[in-house]
């Protein structure tokens, strides 16, 4: 099946006047940020802790530590499967931009960072839990063989296609909380921005938590770091080489914007009193930390994710079955990929002849 869908790229900037869109995933972090009475603050106070984390972490030929600050835009991805002109939000991720204000310049930060998706809220929110539900299915059973496959090739689809080539130079990097169901142990591996390595206990670099495993689907591998001056180690998804395809300032925007977020989402983790040993057990049942004076709805998040879930199921997945069955059976990753990357080719040397 030669399918081709239609994707579309929106972006709103992350600022002290950002109001949700309608369109934007309800479940978004940011978006329960910016409401209620506290919206103003909540947003003043997380946008400055992500520019004076910045310039912590930057902390060369900035003597003052203000010569830089953090642009976040928050992209959102439509595609349209049907080709009838009717789009679902596939996808939503964060772009940062570095503002130089020593040599007044504006310097690309990392795409990805947060990473929200309808299909993983359906995913991990209906398909996993009615797997488990089945009284065939024991709890220490793996999820179903094909959890996560749909998704995948989306996001495959997404980082090779026209419009996400037009508006990003590079792949994403995802960087998210460690896991509360795994141990971590640290390593003697150090880098000079994203700081001391942990890996998984008893787990190679491509294997882990559940997440790891879905997000492997996506052509993303995990490494966990915890960074100079940090509670606790992040786990970043990558495509392609962490340590080498991006550079300092990138790496910095993605653990100052990332870390800040953390920081307000799972203080029991990132904002703790005490810093990670060399063997660390994250639990969100740890009482000693401190709390960011940012309000933020943790059960409003849990619970949309479910309705989100459901919600994907009724408007994209029945609906588009079929479509959705015939195109995820006939695509293939590495093809497609590299098909893609001929025209590119191709391209080059008609526009250089």
């Amino acid at each position: 099946m030669n399918k081709e869908f239609s994707c579309s790229i929106k972006r709103i900037r992350f600022d002290e006047n950002y109001h949700p869109a309608d369109s934007t995933r309800l479940t978004t972090n940011f978006a329960n940020l910016a409401r209620g009475e506290h919206r103003q603050e909540n947003l003043h106070k997380t946008l400055r802790m992500i520019n004076n984390r910045f310039n912590a972490l930057a902390h060369w030929d900035n003597p003052t530590a203000d010569r830089y600050s953090v642009d976040v835009d928050i992209i959102s991805v439509d595609m349209d499967i049907a080709g009838k002109g009717d789009s679902f939000p596939i996808i939503e991720m964060l772009q940062t931009t570095i503002i130089d204000h020593k040599d007044n310049t504006r310097i690309d930060g990392m795409i990805g960072n947060s990473f929200s998706s309808y299909v993983r809220d359906y995913d991990f929110s209906v398909v996993l839990p009615e797997h488990f539900d089945n009284p065939l299915t024991s709890p220490e059973s793996p999820p179903p063989e094909d959890f996560g496959d749909l998704h995948g090739k989306l996001f495959h689809y997404l980082l090779n296609s026209e419009v996400y080539q037009a508006n990003f130079t590079k792949k994403p990097v995802i960087c998210l909380s460690v896991s509360s169901n795994k141990t971590y142990q640290r390593t003697t591996n150090q880098h000079p921005v994203l700081g001391v390595e942990y890996r998984q206990d008893g787990c190679s670099l491509n294997k882990g938590s559940l997440t790891d495993e879905y997000f492997s689907k996506m052509g993303l591998t995990v490494r966990y770091f915890m960074p100079a001056n940090s509670a606790a180690p992040l786990a970043f998804y990558f495509a392609g080489d962490l340590l080498s395809d991006y550079t300092d300032l990138e790496l910095i925007s993605a653990i100052a914007t990332m870390e800040t977020f953390q920081k307000i989402y799972r203080p029991e983790i990132y904002n703790a009193n005490s810093t990670a040993g060399e063997v660390y057990q994250p639990s969100l049942k740890y009482q000693d930390y401190s709390l960011t004076q940012i309000v933020y709805d943790r059960a409003e998040r849990s619970q949309m994710a479910v309705k989100q879930g459901k919600f994907t199921e009724e408007q994209f997945i029945k609906p588009y079955k079929d479509i959705l069955d015939e195109w995820a059976a006939s695509y293939d990753v590495a093809s497609h990929a590299a098909k893609k990357e001929a025209v590119k080719e191709k391209a080059v040397k008609k526009q250089a002849a």
